[in-house]
């Protein structure tokens, strides 16, 4: 079994994921859902698996508010990367590894919470994202919390709308794609497209969510429609709208008729 498909591995060493999550539309989700870890996490110490956690963008905070980080990721350039990181800032994980999510080598019982902020978009079988689902239900202690990531079903068609990319025939052919069956594939060089990923419904994740055997499985809109907003970046650089967006997004991060248009889905569940 591959730890990950070439064309996804050949994507994650073209573009700096930490980069991406550090400005523009990415700084919104990694702010938004470090919030939403915030208020659901247990205080540390616990035990957290960050599972295709990159070079450790929430890996790293979360280590330093004190929680025991075990960083899991197939590439390794992510691995690098949080090495370096490590070595720089002196902040130190429980462990940095090479692995993949559908067999991890941890114990049984052995995590507080397991974060699979990537894993699920990047394995287009059900039956695979299934078998990561159970892998981290083994892994966790009872009552221990998932945090699963997905990209909306019409992440493509906002994005591609908001960025100028839907002049591409190309990109429009990779949308009609997506809407129809879920399965996101580039046949383009541009990776402003992305690569092979599934694209889920939130109703979709959370159904395969609870078909693991997780319980009270709760939905999230990350960026909700900030997503697509025109104006996003005249907003998040000043500090009173920020604060107000910010707001109003933990406000309306549950509403069901909202959680489609935003780009980033994540669902939380207890084993």
């Amino acid at each position: 079994m591959d730890l990950i498909p070439k064309e996804i591995d050949a994507h994650y060493r073209q573009v700096n994921e930490s980069e991406r999550l550090s400005n523009g539309f990415g700084e919104l989700e990694r702010v938004r859902t470090l919030a939403i870890l915030a208020r659901h996490l247990t205080p540390p110490p616990a035990v957290v698996v960050d599972v295709g956690g990159a070079a450790g963008v929430y890996s790293f905070p979360l280590a330093q508010q004190g929680y025991q980080v075990h960083l899991i990721d197939p590439v390794e350039l992510h691995l690098q990367q949080a090495r370096s990181r490590a070595a720089a800032s002196g902040i130190a994980l429980a462990s940095i590894t090479q692995g993949d999510a559908r067999q991890l080598h941890l114990a049984d019982n052995s995590a507080g919470a397991i974060l699979l902020l990537g894993p699920l978009y990047h394995l287009i079988e059900r039956a695979d994202r299934r078998q990561t689902l159970l892998e981290a239900r083994r892994v966790l202690r009872p009552q221990g919390l998932l945090f699963a990531a997905a990209i909306s079903r019409f992440a493509s068609l906002i994005d591609g709308l908001a960025r100028g990319f839907f002049q591409d025939q190309a990109f429009r052919e990779i949308v009609d794609a997506d809407l129809r069956s879920g399965v996101h594939r580039n046949p383009t060089a541009n990776p402003d497209y992305f690569t092979t990923a599934y694209f889920h419904r939130p109703e979709e994740l959370a159904a395969e969510i609870a078909e693991a055997g997780f319980a009270n499985v709760r939905t999230f809109g990350i960026e909700g429609p900030a997503c697509s907003a025109p104006r996003l970046r005249e907003a998040w650089n000043d500090p009173t709208q920020r604060q107000k967006l910010l707001e109003f997004l933990t406000r309306t991060e549950q509403e069901p008729s909202l959680q489609g248009a935003s780009a980033h889905l994540l669902a939380i569940a207890e084993k």
